[in-house]
């Protein structure tokens, strides 16, 4: 089930009444059992078979937690953690990489001429995935670390892992932001849901005009079966940095905005991040609750900025190494987080500090470039856009015009202007969220804004597409 789908507003319409109902005249534990059944519905809309995985993870973890509470014994403290990163990454990589890593080991057997009978599997990637293993896994090693004390309440716990609004795509929240919110009655509060009714509407402005339509055009010049020249290549690069951030930040504000309603706070999980003035302030606005996983359990861990140059170095490029390997099994997002992770070390090294009015362009014109190998299909698929990027001679906009030709010359117009105006409230809203910048504007101003958004989601919105948004693969 997805946000922009006629079911998932019968179910939140449903559960919206239903929740507000438990919440104030059943005890907790009931109104918890309706948000894990509920949540569980949600997810299993998609393939109820991957049910049982949320389930064995949060009882695992639960249970480890409890544990944890007790162990004095650092060797058996040490066992209970890794019995949490086993589970969580064993699943993760049975589903998400098994088939990457067989094939890339034949690879390497195949370079040295040496005969391989590997097997590969179909596996179907099961949806949300990377985000519930890693939002349980920051759980336990939380609790490990004495940073966090472990809950006994069960029914909590699990409402926690399956809170549906950030089940699927995040945010990645931890459970001394999250887990306890569940142990109390929410008060029904007028403002929150106006609060939340601005997020969800201007996410679904993200995703439905912007990243929807761009995407198409994105899509129609990746997939194009001709081969593509320079040109074409820069502007697919271009439509998909708006495709994906639109989209992925869309659904996190929907996110955000349905949990507000519900009397529910969710992490921050991006702030303009196209507006950055370095890579590390890029990665300080995108996919927040993602990028401060990797620094608090992987950067950290591994000694952060404490050492040597080359050290520190070194844990920069391992920690987007890993961050590119997480978002899916494919070399193109090694290659995408090794590239990020060479820029903050050039930037570190090279001690830029002084924001001036050339870097920040040169870091964003950048971040457009990289998003082309996470977009490429494969290795050979890169090679052929690296190929013709650096094919000066063949830069044509004959391709890209039959492109725009196709999707509709009126309709590619009136998007530009909506764009233009889409990233100047952007940059006018700085680190605010859209509802806390709307909020400082006069009530004529926030109605039209209103009444203007719902005007462009049904006069250029793309309901064409099949609902889904694109980090639910990853």
């Amino acid at each position: 089930m997805v946000f922009n789908s006629a079911s998932f507003l019968v179910f939140f319409v449903l559960f919206y009444f239903i929740f507000w109902i438990l919440n104030n005249k059943s005890t907790l534990a009931i109104r918890n059992i309706f948000i894990i059944l509920s949540s569980y519905l949600f997810y299993g809309w998609w393939d109820w078979r991957f049910l049982s995985l949320i389930i064995i993870s949060s009882a695992v973890d639960f249970c480890i937690g409890i544990l944890l509470k007790n162990a004095t014994q650092a060797s058996y403290r040490k066992g209970l953690l890794a019995g949490s990163i086993i589970l969580n990454i064993g699943i993760l990589v049975f589903f998400k990489y098994f088939n990457f890593f067989i094939d890339s080991f034949s690879n390497i057997l195949t370079f040295f001429s040496i005969e391989s009978h590997t097997t590969t599997l179909s596996i179907i990637l099961p949806v949300g995935i990377s985000f519930y293993t890693f939002q349980t896994l920051s759980y336990t090693i939380d609790v490990y670390k004495k940073r966090l004390a472990p809950t006994t309440d069960v029914l909590s716990f699990f409402a926690f892992v399956s809170f549906f609004p950030q089940l699927v795509a995040g945010p990645i929240e931890r459970a001394s932001h999250l887990l306890q919110q569940f142990t109390v009655k929410k008060s029904f509060n007028y403002c929150n849901n106006v609060e939340g009714l601005r997020l969800v509407l201007w996410g679904f402005f993200k995703k439905i005009v912007i990243a929807d339509n761009f995407g198409v055009l994105a899509d129609a010049l990746f997939n194009s079966e001709t081969p593509l020249d320079g040109f074409s290549v820069l502007a697919g690069g271009f439509f998909f940095a708006l495709q994906i951030y639109a989209d992925f930040s869309g659904y996190s504000d929907i996110a955000i905005g349905i949990s507000r309603m519900l009397g529910f706070d969710l992490m921050t999980n991006f702030s303009t991040p196209y507006f950055a003035r370095s890579f590390s302030n890029f990665w300080e606005r995108w996919h927040i609750s993602l990028s401060t996983w990797f620094r608090d359990y992987v950067y950290i861990p591994l000694g952060g900025n404490r050492r040597s140059n080359l050290r520190v170095y070194f844990n920069i490029f391992v920690t987007f190494l890993l961050s590119g390997l997480w978002h899916g099994a494919n070399v193109t997002f090694l290659i995408w987080g090794a590239l990020h992770g060479l820029m903050l070390i050039i930037e570190k090294k090279a001690n830029i500090k002084s924001y001036n009015l050339l870097y920040a362009p040169f870091v964003i014109l950048v971040v457009v470039l990289l998003w082309i190998p996470f977009r490429a299909e494969n290795s050979g698929h890169l090679k052929e856009l690296t190929i013709a990027i650096g094919s000066f001679s063949d830069y044509s906009l004959s391709h890209l015009t039959q492109i725009i030709h196709a999707f509709s010359s009126t309709k590619f117009s009136v998007l530009c202007l909506v764009l233009t105006s889409f990233l100047w409230i952007e940059y006018k809203m700085k680190r605010l969220d859209f509802s806390q910048w709307v909020a400082l504007k006069t009530p004529l101003f926030r109605k039209i804004m209103y009444y203007l958004l719902i005007l462009l989601l049904l006069l250029i919105g793309n309901f064409s597409v099949k609902p889904s948004f694109i980090y639910f693969q990853f």
